[in-house]
């Protein structure tokens, strides 16, 4: 891997992002086409940093890539001698002694931040795949709360035929959503899952032909805003909890959440 140096405002073009703006929805945009959108640690600082600071306005984010391809995952130039262009090699300081495990913890940790705040309860994150979405691409994907695939979407985890494991918050999604023996078959073969049967294993909300993938984003994206924000972000609150609670315990919640939502429309209501 490669450690990025302090990101800035206005370097995300240079970091191979792109980011819109419309009103209530955000478009974070993969912009390395002349690398099928590989990723490099500035990029997932970049990601970071977008989380940072978006506008308080966003209510949903739309990650997607520019191009015939989601992501082909990392750039394999950060495991090269001198490693990305621009960018300290991190694979370097490992190779020289430089970077202890607690560096290596921290960098990692910061690289991780670009991908965990897509499951924000504030807002809901959509990834609109088409073509590849291979290694760091796929758990991007996985980072995010839905997921439309076009028809000609592949999805693989490569990290374990790189000699690496999956470190950017994906193996905890993919065992949620295909429990752990599919999981680990996905992971250690690193094989390629098709759109159709990433439909079928729960990996995709919806497929469709990939002239129609903007436009089945763009609806679904109307459908999630036309639900109350207050009323989203408890929901979502409750639905990622659910999880790691009894049932006893999710009731609870529901009950604390539901009592919120009551004082909240009441005091909406006594104000006219």
């Amino acid at each position: 891997m490669a450690e990025a140096g302090g990101f800035a405002d206005g370097d995300l073009e240079a970091a191979g992002l792109r980011l819109s703006v419309s009103d209530e929805v955000a478009t974070v945009t993969l912009a390395r086409p002349e690398r099928r959108n590989a990723m490099t640690g500035r990029t997932w600082e970049a990601l970071a940093h977008v989380g940072q600071t978006l506008p308080e306005s966003v209510r949903i984010v739309i990650v997607t890539g520019e191009g015939s391809t989601f992501s082909s995952g990392i750039d394999l130039n950060m495991f090269r001698p001198g490693g990305v262009e621009g960018e300290t090699s991190l694979m370097d300081r490992v190779a020289d002694g430089s970077a202890d495990d607690a560096e290596l913890d921290r960098v990692i940790a910061r690289y991780q931040e670009g991908f965990a705040w897509l499951r924000r309860p504030d807002i809901v994150s959509v990834a609109a795949v088409r073509g590849h979405a291979i290694g760091a691409g796929f758990q991007l994907a996985l980072s995010c709360d839905l997921r439309i695939l076009a028809d000609d979407a592949q999805l693989c985890m490569k990290e374990p035929a790189l000699g690496l494991v999956p470190d950017l918050t994906g193996t905890k999604p993919l065992v949620d959503l295909v429990g752990p023996s599919r999981a680990m078959e996905l992971c250690l073969t690193a094989r390629t899952v098709s759109a159709a049967e990433a439909r079928e294993l729960g990996l995709a909300e919806l497929v469709v032909e990939e002239a129609q993938l903007d436009g089945a984003v763009d609806d679904l994206a109307a459908a999630l805003l036309a639900v109350p924000r207050e009323a989203a972000s408890a929901t979502k609150d409750l639905l990622q909890g659910a999880p790691a609670r009894t049932l006893q315990e999710q009731a609870a919640a529901e009950r604390r959440a539901q009592a919120g939502r009551l004082r909240a429309l009441a005091a909406q209501a006594a104000r006219g």
